[in-house]
């Protein structure tokens, strides 16, 4: 099967040009050994290549081209697959396009060529390769600095508080903040329910009969009030996550919900009930009927894991929650997906028309920040910061420059 990989790359400042067509010439012979070919287009400042070939041999070639240290911020733009080579007279042909007229340059290109239709049908590759050569790509562009840029370091000074409550039946909570790393604030902090031994929500929720999870989904939300009030939040934001159907299954939900926020003196306009995507929803004009209760009531409406199911964008027009959360899964190696890069970027300019939140969860790595952070998103949670804590606040790593 002919597999196609494409992406582009920031030459390196201490590599000389000079060197290019050394590169080329290495990456014909490698390509050749393994039945790979391409184009490797050069704009004085980044590289774009097309790989085609057997698809093992595609995706070994290019994990050997992500380890090379002459290139940084390295995207995959493309993995597809494909009847005929586009490009296939050479191992690597490299293309230097300033040597080329602004009026020429893209039939220059595709002259080389070996495919029969060009631009005839609207080949995703060759739609690509005409983007980078006329150059209308390059505001999506956010170069990032290596990951040792950063430090993180753990404030010192700052306290750590901890809650002494004792469960309340058999629910446990951990805190996670949500934090702005450069105003260096907590804005808002998340309950988790746990088991006992510090379990995830899914094996709290696989111990309990189908009948009875609703009820104890709704009911934990008791302790994780008390212990935010112990925990002394203050005037920052508590989110609490819930099953959708939970508000549906129980029809007194909100009003539990807001006795317990009154008995714990907290106020409904800091309190953000959160539901997650990939629940099905299967009662849509009651669960619609819960949330306006709840905006009714000051309390605000997110939706969290954003991206993860099927119904993200009906969800977004049709309840118009105050904030959402992008999934880990689209977050997971932005910097290095050229898709996920889009689908973010997306989600992002639709949030800011409709004045939505943007929070970034599960955030691990250095690179994800620095990306993120360059397509406009200013609030993070994540490891990479701090990490969820059963019964207390956990101190958060803000990042400092080296």
């Amino acid at each position: 099967m002919l597999s196609t990989i494409l992406y582009r790359s920031h030459l390196s400042d201490d590599v000389a040009e000079i060197t290019l067509a050394e590169l080329a010439d290495k990456a014909n012979k490698v390509n050749n050994a393994f039945d790979v070919t391409g184009i490797l287009l050069f704009n004085g400042t980044h590289f774009f290549q097309l790989l085609e070939g057997p698809e093992d041999a595609v995706n070994t070639i290019y994990q050997r081209i992500c380890r090379d240290a002459r290139h940084h911020n390295v995207v995959e733009l493309l993995r597809d697959y494909a009847p005929s080579r586009r490009f296939g007279n050479a191992g690597m042909e490299l293309f230097d396009l300033r040597e080329y007229g602004q009026a020429t340059v893209l039939q220059a290109v595709l002259d080389k060529g070996t495919t029969k239709y060009q631009l005839t049908y609207d080949d995703r590759a060759l739609q690509f390769l005409r983007t980078f050569v006329e150059a209308r790509e390059r505001e999506n562009y956010f170069e990032i600095p290596p990951a040792d840029y950063w430090d993180f370091v753990v404030d010192e000074t700052a306290t750590t508080a901890e809650c002494s409550l004792p469960a309340f039946g058999p629910y446990h909570f951990a805190f996670q903040p949500v934090i702005d790393p450069f105003g260096r604030s907590i804005v808002s902090l998340e309950a988790l329910i746990r088991s006992a031994d510090g379990g995830s929500s899914q094996h709290y929720f696989s111990q309990l009969a189908r009948e009875d999870i609703y009820r104890a989904d709704l009911e934990s939300k008791k302790q994780a009030f008390a212990m935010a009030k112990q925990l002394g939040i203050h005037q920052q934001t508590l989110s609490v996550n819930l099953l959708p159907m939970s508000l549906v299954v129980i029809p007194e939900a909100v009003d539990f919900l807001l006795r317990e926020i009154n008995a714990n003196q907290l106020v409904p306009e800091q309190i953000v009930v959160e539901v997650t995507e990939n629940e099905v929803i299967s009662r849509l004009d009651e669960f619609q009927a819960a949330i306006k209760q709840l905006k009714a009531a000051g309390i605000s409406f997110a939706i969290n894991d954003f991206g993860a199911g099927f119904a993200g964008l009906s969800l977004l027009a049709r309840f118009q929650p105050d904030r959402i959360k992008i999934d880990r899964n689209i977050i997971r190696d932005v910097h290095k997906s050229g898709p996920k890069q889009a689908i973010v970027q997306a989600i992002v300019k639709c949030c800011s028309a409709l004045e939505i939140a943007v929070i970034a969860a599960g955030v691990e790595k250095a690179e994800e920040w620095m990306w993120l952070e360059a397509a406009g998103i200013f609030h993070f949670q994540g490891a990479l910061f701090a990490k969820a804590t059963l019964n207390a606040i956990p101190p958060v790593a803000w990042p400092e420059q080296k």
